[in-house]
């Protein structure tokens, strides 16, 4: 079932939702089931796999020298998001990124995902790395071409001519919003406009990255429906679990976190002291956000379920 079609089934009613991480090249997908397991308690209307590229490790060689090779630390998005799907029968989100992947692998992959039943996909940039593998003219430069792409493959359009046409995918198509707008661009009002494109192109619904202050939400929104978007907007929430998140979230996500937040963490000795601060602050931005009727409370669960866990208990 579509994620579009699932909020329109619950009527407004606020839905709860994930995301979680592949797990490491060489771990068990059954750690990754008991991180799923108690979460799967509080019926999430669906789940989003993150996909990640090849990146290049270094290794020193017999002779002393050092080469370079690819390495995909998180692999298996397409197979993880079946066997989600499956075992818990619960619509499964895999991520579709445009760093690190040929054109002509992102459609097998969308073929392989179509195959197996999944109805969702979430396109995304991706984190820029520098890939010695990929032809940089046969890989997409922003996710508004990759949602022109998923849009194709939905109306029977392929990259070859080769492909036979006999049949077409019909993907829901998620993209990102930024309330603190995306790195990249110049200002909120230039970001606005180019999410603006991602939804003229195709795009179904948004997932927000990370906020800490509900304000920045409720106004993004705002400003999203000014500008004639009218797709859903789902809030997408993280709790704070560790110290050196106060410096690592805003460096990595170029976001700013409240100042009563840093201080309270700052007080902290223990980690336990830390979670808990992080929970509490996220029970409260979900109450308010569910009071407010958002279509899904969407949480960062980085494949680590205890905080999350008591969140869903206080808030759902």
């Amino acid at each position: 079932m579509k994620i579009t079609e699932i909020l329109e089934k619950s009527k407004g009613e606020t839905l709860f939702s994930i995301e979680i991480l592949p797990p490491q090249k060489g771990k068990k997908i059954n750690d990754l089931f008991d991180v799923l397991n108690p979460l799967m308690d509080f019926n999430p209307a669906f789940v989003d796999v993150t996909y990640h590229p090849e990146e290049m490790v270094y290794k020193r060689r017999p002779d002393g020298l050092i080469e370079e090779a690819p390495l995909r630390k998180r692999p298996g998005t397409v197979g993880i998001s079946a066997a989600i799907k499956y075992k818990y029968n619960v619509e499964t989100v895999p991520h579709m990124v445009c760093v690190g992947f040929t054109k002509e692998e992102t459609e097998d992959a969308l073929f392989s995902l179509y195959y197996q039943g999944i109805d969702n996909v979430m396109v995304l940039k991706g984190d820029s790395k520098d890939n010695l593998n990929i032809d940089k003219n046969n890989q997409h430069k922003y996710a508004s071409e990759l949602v022109e792409q998923v849009y194709n493959m939905n109306h029977g359009k392929f990259l070859h001519e080769e492909t036979l046409n006999e049949m077409e995918t019909d993907f829901c198509i998620g993209v990102a919003g930024y309330p603190e707008k995306h790195f990249e661009a110049p200002n909120l009002n230039a970001d606005l406009k180019w999410l603006r494109n991602k939804v003229d192109l195709g795009a179904d619904y948004i997932i927000t990255q990370m906020f800490f202050d509900n304000k920045k939400y409720f106004d993004f929104v705002d400003k999203c429906r000014k500008i004639g978007i009218t797709v859903p907007i789902i809030p997408g929430l993280k709790p704070i679990d560790a110290k050196y998140q106060l410096k690592s979230i805003p460096s990595r996500f170029f976001l700013e976190l409240p100042e009563d937040l840093v201080k309270e963490v700052e007080k902290c000795s223990k980690v336990s002291d830390i979670k808990k601060v992080g929970e509490e602050w996220c029970i409260q931005q979900s109450k308010e956000l569910k009071a407010a009727g958002v279509p899904s409370l969407h949480y960062y669960t980085m494949s680590k379920s205890d905080v999350v866990v008591n969140i869903a208990k206080a808030v759902l």
